[in-house]
């Protein structure tokens, strides 16, 4: 079973916590990088992939869409489709386009990691053959999508990814009461889930709002610092180590 990496980042975020992510990466994983302005990773043989000529879809978005209004309020990035658009294209771009890999790690770069995995942890704790994809969900609040695991071998996984891109293509996504992409994920998946096409898909999440991930089977193995409190520490409080 081969397993594969992506993340995605710019410059300015590499220089804020990003480069965090490229010193303590320890799993033994093909890892892809998707960036809108980096050449490369300083001190590293990591070859970083330009989002804009890998998925031109992305660059027409962002133009189309960058100037819209953004609630300056710490809850406006729930509106902030541009912000998070460059995840879900970098993500489904490997998921359209990976003929090598069975299975795809989705990780934010906002990441330090502790323990090294591998495949068999993967099948243990992650993978499920049946399944499309696995999610940290949080019940009725939305996904904790800092991490996403797909299985490439499923026969939606490919139409999934193309409907994903679509929300954005269309500029759908801003029909939706949330644009941010874990709502975005979420809204798609369930779609997928519903009798109509009854996929099954991995929840690895506890149902409970906040730091879903740091309570997970992933808490020990790394950590999401996300927000601004988490990334002044390099570290989340809840974290399991």
């Amino acid at each position: 079973m081969e397993i594969a990496v992506v993340t995605t980042l710019n410059n300015k975020l590499y220089k804020q916590y990003g480069y965090k992510f490229f010193e303590t990466y320890n799993w033994p994983f093909y890892l892809a990088i998707y960036s809108e302005n980096m050449n490369g990773i300083p001190n590293t043989n990591h070859i970083v992939r330009s989002i804009f000529d890998e998925v031109p879809n992305c660059e027409e978005f962002v133009n189309r869409n960058k100037k819209r209004p953004v609630n300056p309020n710490p809850d406006g990035f729930l509106q902030d489709a541009v912000r998070f658009c460059y995840k879900v294209y970098a993500y489904t771009d490997m998921i359209l386009n990976n003929e090598d890999n069975d299975g795809l790690i989705c990780i934010d770069a906002d990441s330090v990691f502790y323990k090294p995995i591998d495949v068999d942890w993967i099948k243990k704790h992650i993978h499920r053959d049946d399944c499309m994809m696995t999610y940290l969900g949080r019940g009725k609040h939305y996904s904790e999508c800092g991490f996403l695991y797909f299985n490439l071998k499923h026969p939606k996984v490919k139409k999934y990814a193309k409907d994903m891109q679509q929300m954005y293509d269309t500029d759908e996504v801003y029909n939706l009461i949330e644009c941010h992409d874990s709502y975005v994920w979420d809204f798609v998946r369930k779609k997928y889930e519903s009798p109509l096409i009854q996929v099954k898909n991995h929840n690895i999440g506890d149902g409970k709002p906040g730091h879903v991930q740091a309570r997970s089977i992933l808490g020990p193995v790394y950590d999401h610092i996300k927000g601004p409190k988490r990334k002044k520490l390099m570290r989340s409080p809840e974290a399991r180590v």
